[in-house]
């Protein structure tokens, strides 16, 4: 087992490591098997009851999936995590444990395209109302929260808006009306910023970013703090979870009621890759975070930018929020930049030499798109504004290249259009 006082840059190589149960394998071993055998009809018997832990089939638990929960649960503060098959499947199963038709869930307006249509077209459909609000306007938020209000959400870092709310005033507001927060802290890591210390009772992460970092496997991962209480006059639902596992409730009504039959399974295959990632969640977050900072610098210069949205950039709205609440370790390797209009965007993309042009971020590679054109296009004009989206700008994850190379790049991209 790992010793908890090990710093963060060692629990994410050590944590949940079992060598003698492996083998004496260093590598969490891919158990691809759909089922388990049992010896006896009892023991079976007890594992599905919850009386014993076990495995029983791939849909509901599996051992290489439980080391990167238990590795999770190590490195963000969290008793218990559920991994998924996707970033959005764990955000949808944070929220479907907890809500049903008729309730509300106030949320940051600053959202990942995905996000912004599970809970504008989904939710919706399923009775669920999602308000969103601007997610650094605390009055905003204590405006929308109602008696029905039964979760809040943001984003730790707005994508794309790039802004950073205060996560220990929102965390104030949902317990002072006998809510829980939940924070998608997909784009900070914990190796940035540890919601839970600042008060977030629920995260939900895409561990296909930062935290597998190779772009080699999609996936995510719901983690419960285990300190909300959820009260019985306004979580009835909760009480036979509460009876049966205590302050793992909420992960077993999670587990139980929405993993299990909607089939949100993660692949061991898939959490094999994310652990061999995580190893170098550290250093490779150090060179993510130094790069972005020289890359929204150097963008900020160029007589051919108009205009650079980063919080490291003392300019930028977010940065004091940013400055004051993160580690003291960098701004996240995520920015915009504007140019004169879609035309030089698309300039520049056909311009670049080792920058990447794909629709994903936190790879280890630097990355570029034009959202506007892409992954917002099905939006209306009005939606693609309200979310920050405009026709002049791209989106850049930042990666660990060497940094002369990718401003160099960026250059010769910016002078050739």
């Amino acid at each position: 087992m790992t010793d908890v006082r090990w710093k963060f840059d060692t629990v994410v190589i050590h944590g949940a490591q079992a060598p003698g149960e492996w083998k004496s394998a260093t590598l969490a071993p891919i158990y691809q098997t759909a089922s388990h055998r049992f010896d006896t009809a009892e023991e079976l018997s007890d594992v599905f009851a919850g009386k014993k832990a076990g495995f029983i089939y791939q849909r509901l638990r599996n051992p290489t999936n439980e080391v990167l929960e238990k590795r999770m649960c190590m490195l963000t503060g969290g008793i218990d995590a559920v991994v998924t098959g996707s970033g959005m499947a764990a955000i949808n199963n944070a929220l479907l444990a907890i809500c049903q038709a008729g309730d509300e869930i106030v949320s940051g307006n600053s959202l990942f395209m995905s996000t912004f249509l599970l809970f504008n077209n989904v939710l919706k459909k399923l009775g669920i109302t999602v308000k969103l609000v601007e997610s650094g306007d605390l009055g905003a938020w204590k405006a929308a929260v109602t008696p029905r209000t039964k979760a809040l959400f943001v984003e730790t870092i707005g994508n794309p808006k790039m802004d950073v709310p205060n996560i220990r005033e929102l965390a104030d507001l949902a317990h002072a009306n006998r809510a829980p927060l939940i924070v998608d802290n997909t784009l900070a890591t914990p190796y940035l910023f540890l919601p839970i210390d600042h008060g977030a009772d629920i995260l939900a992460y895409s561990t296909t970013k930062y935290l597998n970092g190779h772009g080699s496997a999609v996936g995510g991962v719901v983690i419960d703090a285990g300190r909300f209480d959820w009260p019985e006059e306004k979580y009835p639902d909760f009480r036979l979870f509460k009876e049966r596992k205590g302050k793992l409730a909420y992960i077993d009504k999670v587990w139980r009621e929405i993993h299990i039959n909607f089939g949100t399974t993660q692949s061991p295959f898939q959490s094999y890759l994310t652990l061999i990632g995580l190893d170098t969640l550290a250093v490779r977050m150090e060179r993510h975070m130094s790069n972005a900072n020289r890359v929204a610098e150097f963008l900020d210069r160029h007589p051919r930018v108009k205009w650079v949205n980063f919080p490291g950039l003392p300019k930028s709205p977010a940065h004091e929020t940013a400055k004051t609440q993160f580690r003291g370790k960098g701004y996240g390797a995520l920015l915009t930049f504007g140019l004169e209009n879609e035309k030089a965007c698309f300039d520049l993309i056909r311009n670049v030499k080792l920058v990447y042009h794909l629709a994903n971020l936190g790879d280890c590679k630097t990355l570029v798109i034009h959202p506007w054109s892409s992954q917002y296009i099905s939006f209306t004009e009005e939606s693609r504004l309200a979310n920050g989206i405009t026709p002049d700008l791209l989106r850049v994850s930042v990666g660990i290249e060497a940094i002369e190379d990718i401003l160099e790049d960026f250059d010769q991209a910016l002078r050739a259009i």
